[in-house]
């Protein structure tokens, strides 16, 4: 690595809000705001609008779509395969 071009890179702390879930990983993103981690250093903090911890994907309260009663609704109001005169 060529010194003096990279970020660097150091431990952060990453706050999802809405779920109420933190956790310290190592990361090159900067933040002026802080917080006291449970090992009693002070680490930057950076506060995101999603995590695993809120995801409906992870969570399992992901929606599933009825995509053949759309079919059926569309065909029902616009008729199937009509033939142009």
């Amino acid at each position: 690595m060529k010194p003096g071009i990279h970020p660097e890179y150091r431990p952060v702390v990453f706050r999802d809000r809405a779920a109420d879930y933190a956790f310290l990983t190592r990361s090159t993103a900067t933040s002026a705001k802080t917080v006291e981690w449970e090992d009693g250093n002070t680490y930057p903090v950076i506060d995101v609008e999603i995590s695993s911890a809120s995801h409906p994907f992870y969570t399992g309260t992901q929606r599933v779509l009825d995509t053949a009663g759309r079919v059926e609704r569309f065909e029902r109001r616009y008729g199937r395969g009509r033939s142009k005169p």
